[in-house]
């Protein structure tokens, strides 16, 4: 299992429209094609990211039991409390007094974490499990 003892929270405020240009086309990542001489309208950021402000919040991810969702350790992971987990939705959740991100899952009375590395296993979730999830993961943020 893989958890962060510790957790940086910061509270997301958007105080103003950032916005950027948005070129209408696609741009390959492979070989170099011509650029279209087209914006589309501006992309807000925060309304790209952030779909309740009152509810949302961001932490810092740790550890790699997320890695084949696209969660990488150093990752911002945007969170809001505003979601209800349902059963593929990854959560932010305290496990046992620690904080942790993972798909949840449900199948009639049976809940469990999945981690989306196959290095880690599953943790059921049972009446000796103190459990509470703190938000659903809306978004990751990945700085190069």
């Amino acid at each position: 299992m893989c958890v962060a003892t510790s957790l940086s929270i910061a509270m997301v405020v958007p105080q103003r429209a950032a916005t950027v240009p948005l070129v209408v086309c696609c741009v390959s990542a492979g070989f170099p094609s011509p650029a279209d001489d087209y914006l589309d309208r501006p992309l807000d950021f925060n309304e790209l990211l952030v779909a309740n402000p009152d509810a949302t919040f961001a932490v810092r991810v740790v550890g790699d039991s997320m890695i084949d969702a696209g969660i990488f350790p150093g990752d911002i992971a945007v969170v809001d409390r505003s979601k209800t987990a349902t059963d593929g939705t990854i959560v932010l959740a305290v496990l046992d007094g620690e904080f942790t991100i993972k798909r949840y899952r449900q199948r009639g009375e049976r809940r469990w974490l999945e981690p989306e590395n196959t290095a880690y296993k599953p943790i059921e979730l049972n009446e000796h499990t103190a459990f509470e999830v703190w938000g659903c993961v809306r978004n990751s943020i990945r700085m190069l």
